[in-house]
């Protein structure tokens, strides 16, 4: 019984869906659980028609032009089919009913109910009812006998009863199924079916195998199985012939058995593998409809009954040769290939089983498969046995006990090899992430964090709605669809449409550039003749198409074409971001249910580069992509079909990291989280709760839930697993701060600080943790995640728990911390000798700079300098000269590392990285904000509320650089930065420093001037220059150096900074609170003079300085450039 398997239609809301043919077998009814009936004329019926009964329909039954349906509102109507007009209300319930049936002439209408009673009701009046009382839990299915004498329901009490109706009593009770509390627990409907026309069996699913059951005897007569049938049966139903028995599984296994000869003669996989939960044959026997628990509809197509000339054919069929390996992968690309499944879908292939002639039946075994394999795999085309096995070793008789049994004549059948191996899954079509399903006739084409999109296609109206969550970005609008848009995206500046391609029209792009400035707002592409928009996305400034030809255009948002390269995959779908690029597009086939996907990342600044480049795509098991995008601060993310939420870690290698899992959250398995948009600042996954669906209806307008983060750490119900988890949660959601401020974007300071406070608060508390249980080698691996500070705080705690041995081990660290940090500058010195601004030092991984930073602040900002007035001129001067050729220069920096720069005069202003080129120098700093320039010296006093005293200046430099040690490479110059100094520069400029006042010679800070300033000539600078304000450390050095050279003669100058910082550290609180005072006091003068010296040279420096923290990360010496005179103040310090 050859037939083919049509792709399956998307048809309900996910939930139970059930399908019947009307009585002529023109229309396919369906309901399922979005509460419509759907009337469709065939399976390719793109808009069939539909009736709406209630919120969610559970059962339909159809005779006589009349549509039955149990709906939630525990009622079950009628409707005229197939006008569909409401025709009244046959019966209620106290809960929803599970099931309807029709009896055969369509006079009565049986019904059963959650609340355990089975009515029958006649349709013409629906007063005359009958109720069979007697289950002790839900109903699961009812079924007339077809001569209307009895009736059959199961239950979940495990149970299944067979009724007399006019009598209301019980005739027989058969206790076999397994007991649950629910329909929705059961794991079979049991959906009973009695035989039509002689009425002699009724068939009762029993977990795999099918009871046949004799009407008046009540005698279990035979059981249909198959080896293929792994999983429960959910439904069974009889073809209008009577002569076989269509089977559903849980697993989407089709079997159909012919009933007399008790061999499985057909059998199908549903293509996605998912519970089939309804069966309907067609009038003439020639179809089966089903459909499954997601809401889909599939059809199986060609099923011959008829069996005149079977013998004659199978004759015909045995004489040719086996196809070749074509046969193995001659299914359509998008089926499944399953063991056991018949060759369903080539015509040419005859009926090769299910006869009924007796003496046939011992050619197929209950597996459907060929005993005897040689007969017919001949040398020319026979196939590898190795990877083909025939399944003949399946079955306990071997070929010589079998023939003893065969009668001479008996032609062999020919059957196609089957394929054991693993099964291809159908690849993932594209989508566009934030859109619900095109086939909706009211659907979201976009929801994301700039604005929602609707579309409405109905009989009305075909248009598109686009508003906006802030209206400030521009006022909602009403287009018409005129070119049938399917795709859309939505940013700050534009809104994005594109329509695929119809057979007079080809695919066409559409954008509404609502920000332009001039007067034509919309421009329109269309791409190449049998080029197909797949997936559209939209940037800063850019927009990007990827198409069937797995290519990816890029346009300027204002409609000039740009790169365009190719993709090594269909695309599944894109995200931007700024100027960031993300696609996922199919690598490769899938198997068993798996999607193979690979990542591109691009970055579209000045300097494009490909960040990813490829890399597979992890999914969970058996699951596919179904949202991706950027958060609010721009890391990619994406979630899967099982709500497991990935988000980039830049810090790891660009690996993907599970941040959140949506189904912990949700109520029921039918219930979805539906995500539009992601924010690591607050931590928040916004997202739509779907309840029995994977996506929100357009109306009423669905309300957004926040979800916490959680990642997926062990035991994080104990104390030390819930800190572990905030803390590397904190540390993944901080990366942003460092891949912003590479990138040349302002970033929050206050939130970058708080956030390192945080970890290392929670590194403290796990250290006290680790202390308390004894674990002092879990301490020392904590101390080496912290900053030097809290290092110290840690020593002072394992003293006070008297852990001296701990305690020991933590100095060491302290020690080496400070050690890393200087030999880190150091090198950073050599590595860069001749630079007058030195690179910026954040906490972070060093990335380079891109050359695109200052035209890109200078679009930023643009706003903010027209405030700003003149206060810039030398800054706006500069940023004319390197706009355009800012790559170029970054290549000649390279070459040429030596180099003087044009244009950068030594500027330690008190801005972040980011702020760069364009904030305001001379804006004070609030109170709460460090005016440092990088993230590292912010990190310095962290933990000052947690710590009664102040620490060390010099060692307080770590920063969060021991958790994170910087890759040192050569890097390219970085202008008008600025870094913290180190010891050695301390000591260095202060002898530079003295030197100057006993000579009066003011020579090295007027060179030092000269060669930063060569482009605009600068008056030589004084020496007040160098009177930068001094920690109390640097004070204390200064006045204790004799007695710490007089002790040790020999040492060199680093090794007095290592004495001396260890005498620093044993004095009191108070006194080493006293010299930071007197440093203050130092540091006030110093800052007039700078006010003074702003207000003569427009030079731009620190400024005032409100805290006295924010002292010691200020005491920052400019590098001398000339090593000689470094050289030279060494010297001159020991004479």
């Amino acid at each position: 019984m050859p037939c083919e398997r049509k792709p399956m239609r998307y048809g309900h809301s996910e939930g139970h869906t059930e399908v019947c043919f009307d009585d002529t077998g023109r229309f396919i009814v369906t309901c399922g659980n979005d509460g419509d009936v759907r009337i469709w004329e065939s399976l390719d019926d793109d808009d069939p028609k539909f009736i709406t009964v209630g919120e969610k329909a559970y059962s339909l039954a159809l005779k006589n032009g009349k549509l039955v349906t149990a709906s939630s509102n525990n009622t079950v109507q009628i409707h005229t089919f197939p006008d569909g007009d409401p025709d009244g209300i046959l019966t209620r319930f106290t809960t929803n009913a599970t099931h309807v049936a029709f009896n055969s002439s369509g006079s009565r209408v049986a019904a059963g109910s959650s609340d355990f009673m089975v009515k029958v009701v006649e349709v013409s009046d629906s007063s005359q009812q009958k109720t069979l009382r007697g289950h002790e839990a839900p109903v699961l299915s009812v079924t007339f006998d077809p001569k209307d004498d009895f009736l059959a329901s199961a239950s979940c009490d495990g149970s299944v009863v067979v009724w007399n109706i006019e009598e209301q009593t019980q005739v027989i009770n058969w206790p076999l199924l397994q007991k649950t509390n629910d329909v929705s627990n059961a794991k079979s409907l049991c959906r009973l079916a009695w035989q039509p026309g002689t009425a002699k069996f009724l068939a009762v699913p029993v977990e795999t195998k099918v009871h046949l059951y004799e009407r008046g005897s009540w005698d279990r007569v035979s059981t249909l199985s198959d080896d293929l049938l792994t999983q429960p049966i959910n439904v069974v139903s009889w073809s209008p012939c009577g002569r076989f028995l269509a089977a559903g599984s849980v697993g989407g296994l089709l079997t159909v058995w012919d009933v007399n000869s008790k061999l499985c003669v057909e059998r199908q996989k549903h293509e996605k593998g998912f519970t089939v939960c309804s069966l309907a044959w067609h009038p003439s026997g020639s179809q089966i409809a089903y459909t499954d628990t997601e809401g889909c509809l599939g059809l199986l197509d060609g099923l011959g009954t008829s069996t005149t000339d079977t013998v004659s054919t199978k004759q015909v069929s045995a004489k040719k040769p086996t196809k070749d390996y074509d046969d193995l992968f001659d299914d359509d690309d998008d089926r499944l290939m399953d063991e056991g499944l018949s060759d369903t879908n080539s015509p040419a292939k005859k009926a090769v089983g299910g006869d009924d002639e007796d003496d046939d039946d011992f050619l197929m075994p209950a597996t459907g498969r060929v005993k005897n394999r040689g007969a017919f795999l001949d040398d020319e085309n026979s196939l590898d046995t190795g990877s083909l096995k025939l399944g003949q070793d399946k079955f306990g008789d071997d070929d010589d006990a079998g023939s003893a049994l065969e009668p001479a004549a008996a032609p062999l059948v020919p059957l196609r090899p089957i394929y054991e191996g693993p099964l291809p899954t159908p690849p993932q079509k594209a989508f566009q992430p934030g859109s619900t399903p095109a086939h909706l006739t009211h659907r979201f084409m976009m929801w994301n964090s700039v604005g929602i999109v609707r579309g409405y296609n109905d009989e009305q109206d075909n248009a598109i709605d686009v508003e906006f969550h802030d209206t400030a970005v521009h006022h909602a609008m009403h287009l018409t669809n005129s070119l049938g848009h399917t795709m859309a995206d939505l940013s700050q500046e534009a809104v994005l449409l594109a329509c695929p391609s119809t057979d007079e029209l080809a695919s066409k792009l559409q954008c509404l550039h609502f920000s332009s400035w001039d007067t034509n707002k919309e421009w329109m592409v269309d791409l190449p003749e049998g080029e197909d928009a797949r997936g559209l996305c939209l940037g800063q400034g850019w927009a990007a198409v990827a198409t069937s030809t797995l290519i990816i255009r890029l346009f300027s948002i204002g409609g000039v074409q740009r790169e365009v390269f190719s993709l090594p995959g269909p695309v599944v779908c894109m995200a931007g971001h700024g100027e960031q690029l993300l696609i996922v597009y199919h690598r490769a086939t899938g198997f068993d249910g798996e999607q193979a996907l690979g990542v591109q990342l691009l970055q579209l600044s000045r300097k494009k580069r490909q960040l990813i480049s490829g890399e597979p795509l992890p999914l969970s098991h058996k699951s596919y992509l179904s949202w991706l995008g950027f958060t609010a601060e721009g890391t990619p993310c994406y979630v899967d079909s099982d709500g497991v939420v990935r988000m980039l870690n830049r810090s790891l290698g660009n690996t993907w990291t599970p941040v959140c899992n949506t189904r912990e959250t949700c109520k029921s398995k039918s219930d979805h989280y539906w995500v539009v948009g992601v924010h690591e600042n607050p931590q928040q996954l916004r997202c739509i709760p779907c309840k029995g669906s994977r996506y929100p209806p357009t109306l009423p307008r669905p309300a957004v839930a926040i979800l916490p983060f959680k990642l997926p750490l062990c035991q994080t119900t104990t104390e030390k697993g819930q800190m572990e988890e905030q803390f590397w949660r904190s540390v993944l959601f901080q990366n942003h701060y460092s891949f912003l401020s590479s990138s040349g974007y302002e970033i929050d300071e206050d939130a970058q600080n708080q956030s390192q406070k945080e970890q290392q608060e929670l590194l403290m508390k796990m250290f006290a943790l680790s202390c308390k249980l004894e674990r002092e080698f879990r301490c020392v691996e904590l101390a080496e995640m912290m900053t030097q500070n809290v290092v110290t705080l840690a020593i002072r705690y394992a003293s006070q728990s008297r852990r001296i041995a701990l305690a020991q081990r933590l100095s060491e660290i302290a020690l080496e911390k400070a050690n890393q940090i200087q030999e880190d500058e150091q090198e950073e010195q050599e590595e860069e000798p001749d630079y007058s601004s030195v690179r910026r030092s954040s906490g972070y991984r060093h990335t380079e700079v891109k050359g695109g930073r200052f035209s890109k602040r200078h679009n930023q900002e643009e706003d903010e300098d027209q405030e700003e007035g003149g206060e810039e001129e030398l800054m706006e001067e500069e940023d004319g000269q390197e706009m355009e050729p800012e790559e170029a220069k970054g290549t000649k920096k390279r070459v040429n590392p030596f180099a003087k720069e044009a244009g950068s005069p030594i500027k330690p202003s008190p801005t972040a990285i980011g702020k760069m080129g364009r904030a305001n120098p001379f804006k004070v700093s609030g109170s709460g904000k460090l005016s440092a320039s990088s993230g590292q010296p912010r990190v310095t006093n962290i933990l000052d509320n947690m710590t009664s005293s102040k620490k060390l200046a010099p060692l307080s430099s770590s920063g969060g650089k021991p958790n994170k040690s910087p890759v040192l490479k050569p890097l390219a110059p970085r202008p008008k930065t600025k870094t913290q100094p180190t010891l050695l520069q301390m000591a260095g400029t202060k002898a530079a420093n003295k030197k100057a006042q006993s000579t009066e010679n003011t020579e090295p800070a007027a060179n030092l001037q000269k060669r930063a300033d060569t482009p605009p000539p600068a008056p030589p600078a004084d020496d007040s220059e160098n009177k930068r304000p001094k920690t109390g450390f640097q004070l204390w050095l200064e006045e204790n150096r004799k007695s710490i050279l007089a002790d040790n003669p020999d040492l060199e100058e680093t090794d007095i900074i290592k004495e001396a910082m260890g005498r620093f550290r044993t004095l009191s609180a108070e006194e080493r609170l006293s010299w930071t005072e007197r440093a203050k006091g130092q540091a006030g003068e110093a800052a007039d003079l700078k006010k003074r010296k702003r207000a003569e040279g427009g030079e731009a420096l620190e400024g005032e300085q409100e805290k006295a923290e924010a002292d010691e990360n200020s005491a920052k010496k400019k590098k001398s450039l000339d090593p000689s005179s470094k050289l030279s103040a060494f010297a001159f310090n020991q004479s």
